[in-house]
Parts: structure tokens; sequence; C-alpha cells
């Protein structure tokens, strides 16, 4: 046993204050690892998107190629996953053949429809001195009267840009889709060799913890995506039935921008109405009245019955987390950083969950909050 000849005194002096510094150089570390994972990721944020994306279409075919084994058990996994990828190419190219010249004929309608009408919702609020308050504080890539800003025709092309992108940009991004397309296949044919791949860069002692965190973000990655995927179609089908019945032009293009833009949770409903509402509007106040009425229906039917049933089977998201998500991701991704906010936190959630201990009692914040009272904390 080492013999120390210095003070006693000094020595309980010296002890707690280098805790002290340990405990700061500990915060440093954390703050420094924090710092510069944050910006690799922001260096990196595009490569990460289509990473992500290409991990999420990956949770799609191997739940799709787990749902054929179970009915089917003598095909073996790869060529289950083979199979459903053929099944959806070959239903993407039925519809393309039997549909599509119909869909991107009403697309290439309801791009000029926007522009023409945008331009006419410009010419008509700068009529006004409010209108020309609300076009002097918008940006330009909606039509604001920013210096640089020129016609209508720019005002045309960048409102009808951002609610129709999908159109104008689809060339553009064909290739990210494709290597999202390829790199997914090959994750689901072989997810084993990519997760043992990622856990060896997991020290010994936490690879058990993180393949549970792991397999919790992708059994939740695949819940939510089929949810969603449930929740835009029933989503795409009431809007296109509605806008018909109304008596709309191009419903049925309207309804797919509907269905594919609630994707996105919330934002997306807005994002999915404003097209409708400016065809509305070209009809007349009466039919743009009876639109946003429709969307409105339909989204609280969403929200308050399809949701909830949705979310007894796949994962639930407070809105607050889901909004604020979509905010930051969207600040380090961009538009793809929105697009995949919800999975992204979706998966963070079920990660997190698994990995930190449930409450003892739940109910007590509801209680200290006023959220119930202590009888209805006694009747549940």
């Amino acid at each position: 046993m080492p013999i120390s000849f210095s003070d006693p005194k000094d020595r309980d002096e010296k002890e707690p204050r280098a805790r002290e510094l340990s405990k700061i150089a500990s915060l440093l570390r954390i703050a420094l690892t924090v710092t510069l994972i944050l910006l690799a990721v922001w260096l990196m944020k595009d490569v990460l998107a289509v990473v992500f994306a290409s991990a999420l279409m990956a949770v799609v075919l191997h739940g799709l190629a787990r749902i054929v084994r179970r009915h089917v058990s003598l095909i073996p996994y790869q060529g289950a996953v083979a199979l459903v990828t053929v099944v959806i190419l070959l239903a993407m190219a039925g519809l393309v053949w039997s549909s599509g010249p119909a869909i991107g004929d009403q697309f290439i309608r309801l791009k000029q429809a926007l522009v023409q009408q945008s331009g006419d919702l410009k010419s008509h609020l700068s009529g006004s001195t409010l209108g020309q308050l609300v076009l002097d504080h918008l940006p330009t890539a909606v039509g604001g009267n920013d210096a640089t800003s020129g016609s209508l025709g720019s005002l045309g092309s960048g409102l009808a840009g951002s609610v129709t992108g999908i159109l104008s940009s689809a060339f553009g991004v064909l290739g990210t889709l494709a290597v999202i397309l390829i790199a997914g296949l090959y994750f689901a044919l072989s997810p084993a060799i990519y997760i043992d791949g990622f856990l060896r860069l997991v020290p010994s002692q936490h690879r058990a913890s993180a393949r549970e965190l792991l397999m919790a973000a992708g059994t939740t990655l695949w819940a939510w995506t089929a949810g969603q995927a449930l929740d835009m179609l029933v989503v795409g089908i009431l809007s296109g039935i509605g806008l018909s019945l109304i008596g709309v032009p191009l419903a049925l293009a309207l309804g797919v921008v509907a269905g594919i833009c609630n994707f996105i949770p919330y934002i997306g409903a807005i994002l999915g109405a404003v097209p409708a509402v400016l065809l509305g509007l070209s009809m007349g106040s009466q039919e743009a009245l009876f639109v946003a009425i429709l969307y409105s229906v339909i989204q609280f039917f969403e929200g308050n019955v399809l949701a909830p049933l949705i979310q007894r089977r796949a994962v639930h998201m407070p809105p607050a987390v889901a909004i604020l998500s979509q905010t930051v991701f969207s600040t380090i991704l961009g538009i793809p950083g929105l697009i995949l906010a919800s999975p992204i936190t979706a998966a963070l959630l079920a990660m997190g969950d698994k990995a930190t201990a449930p409450l003892d009692d739940e109910e007590q914040t509801r209680r200290d909050v006023g959220e119930i009272s202590e009888d209805e904390a006694r009747k549940d």
C-alpha cells in the first residue's frame, strides 16, 4: 500500500477539487462529442437523408417479405423480398400503363391552372391595402413583393412550383430515387450483414443493448410506415371523391396530391389543401368555401377517428413533437428533412422508450398539472 506524507487536510481539500475538475472534463468531452456529431450531420446531410430513406425502403420491403413468409413459409427470405419487389414494380408499371397518361395530363393541367390562378390572386391582393401588406411580407418563393421578384409570371411559377414541385423537379430527383430504391433493396436482402457491421462499431459490452435499440427502431418504422400508407390512401380517396362531388376540376390529380402530402403529418394537410382551394377560387368563393370545408372535415376524420385506430397498432407521436421535429429536421436537412422528420422521430422515440425505464406512476404528472382530478384517477 503506497504511503503518503502529505497533510490529510490538504488531501481532503484536493479530492473535491479533483472530482469537480473530472466532472467538468466529462461535460467538455460530451459537449465536444455532440458538437462533432452535429457538424458531421450538417456536412453529410444529403448523404444521411439518402441513407435513412434507403433504410426506410428496406424496412418496408422487409416487413412485406415477412408477411409473405408468414403465409407461405416454403419461400426463403431473399425469395420473398424479390417477390415483393417484383409485385410492386409490376403494380406500378400497370398503374402507369393504365392511368399514367390521364394522371400526367391532369398534373400538367393542374400546374397550368395554379400558375394562372396564383397570378390572378396576386392581382386581386394588390388592389387593396391589406392585400398589399400581405404580399410585402411574403417570401419570393411564394410570390412576395421582394426587390428581386419580377412579374406575375414569376409569382405563378414560384407558387405553383412550391405546391406542385413534384412535377417540375421529377427528372431532377430520378437519380436519387434510383439510389434509394437500389440501396433499400440490398439492405432488405441481407439486413443482418449491415446490422452486424454497425454493431461492430459499438463497444462489445454495449452490443446487446444496441441490437435491441435497432430492432425497436425497425419495428416502429415498419408500423409507422404501414399506418401512414393506410392514412394516405384514405385521405387521397376521400379528397378525390369529395372534390368530384363539388365539381372541382382535376379532382383525380388533387386527390393524389392530398394523399402524397399527407405523408408529412399536420403540415402536409395544409400543403395538400392549397392547390384545391386555389382551383376552387377560380370557380367562385362558394366553391372555395366548400373545398375548405371538405378538407377540414377530412382532416377532422383523419385526426380523431382514423389516426387513433392506426396508432393502436402502430406508434403514437405527440403532435407538438411531430411539428417541432419537422422544424428541426427541415432546418438541418432541408426538404428531405421535412419529409423524413416523422419517421426519424418515431424511430428515435422508440429507441428512447426502449432505453429508459417506465415511470412508476404515469398518472401522477397528469394529476399534478391538472389534466385529471383525484376522483377521475381513482375511476381509471
